[in-house]
């Protein structure tokens, strides 16, 4: 049995991703938002932490890459994707539409439906989509945008259905957890690190993709973040296709650690195959 921590409250996607890889016997506790997920972990109340990282129409979600690039140091576990879809739900009898909460990822997904329907209406920004959802149960918005699972958990009739703008919309999940633990070589999976390049540096990024290709090393994903200290400093976020324990990986990381400020390793470990 383990403890998961992840981005609630219930009826958010997360919890549809969480089902997929958790046991019945496993405690799944909700948190207010990302960063109180992974905090979890930090302090021992949970084993792991599931959160999202990425949507395959939306980008990043900034919070997580940062929390793991800057934060108190976890690493990946896992990974799960899942396809999502969005519902417009009010509480039952509601015709007027003013307010509509949602997560801001959710709302950029379905901004042509909202444009052509609503074009009047306030959009509120909520930690979550079951959130928003929750805030409509309470009567404090008028309609939200979430899943189908949390018209079920809050009551809530859904009166327009899959109303994203992209209907093969991917969401990808990544199970954070103390550092120590390793998964073993599948043959299949993924490392992710965090890259950080001296600002005075000409062409220190060209040396970084430079050191992955000189060993085939296969580029998965990459994002440049701020640190946080003033305007040009930045950070990158890797993701690679094997493992650190594969020569290859292990051969970049080495050389990498030559030539770079300071690397910070999130963790080798299974992919999986998208939906």
């Amino acid at each position: 049995m383990h403890t998961f921590a992840y981005l609630g409250p219930a009826g958010t996607f997360t919890e549809e991703a969480l089902k997929k890889i958790s046991c019945d016997s496993d405690v799944r506790n909700p948190y207010i938002n990302v960063t109180a997920a992974l905090d979890a972990v930090r302090a021992g109340a949970a084993d792991y932490a599931l959160v999202p990282i990425e949507n395959s129409v939306e980008g990043v979600v900034a919070r997580t890459l940062d929390e793991l690039a800057t934060g108190i140091p976890l690493t990946i576990a896992g990974e799960v994707t899942l396809a999502v879809t969005f519902d417009l739900m009010t509480k039952p009898g509601v015709t007027t539409i003013n307010r509509i909460g949602t997560h801001p990822h959710a709302e950029s997904q379905c901004r042509t439906y909202l444009s052509k329907n609503y074009p009047h209406a306030e959009i509120v920004p909520t930690n979550s989509t079951a959130a928003a959802a929750e805030l409509v149960a309470k009567g404090e918005l008028d309609a939200a945008i979430a899943s189908s699972a949390a018209a079920d958990n809050f009551g809530l009739e859904i009166t327009a259905t899959n109303i994203g703008d992209n209907q093969a919309a991917v969401t990808r999940f990544i199970a954070a957890q103390k550092p120590g633990f390793i998964p073993e070589p599948t043959g299949h999976d993924r490392t992710s690190l965090v890259v950080y390049i001296d600002i005075d540096h000409a062409g220190a990024l060209l040396e970084v993709l430079t050191v992955f290709a000189k060993y085939d090393v296969n580029l998965t994903f990459i994002q440049s973040r701020p640190t946080g200290r003033e305007l040009g400093h930045y950070h990158f976020v890797i993701d690679v296709e094997g493992h650190i324990k594969d020569e290859a990986v292990a051969n970049s990381m080495e050389d990498l650690r030559g030539i770079c400020d300071d690397i910070r390793f999130l963790g080798s470990y299974p992919r999986e195959v998208r939906p």
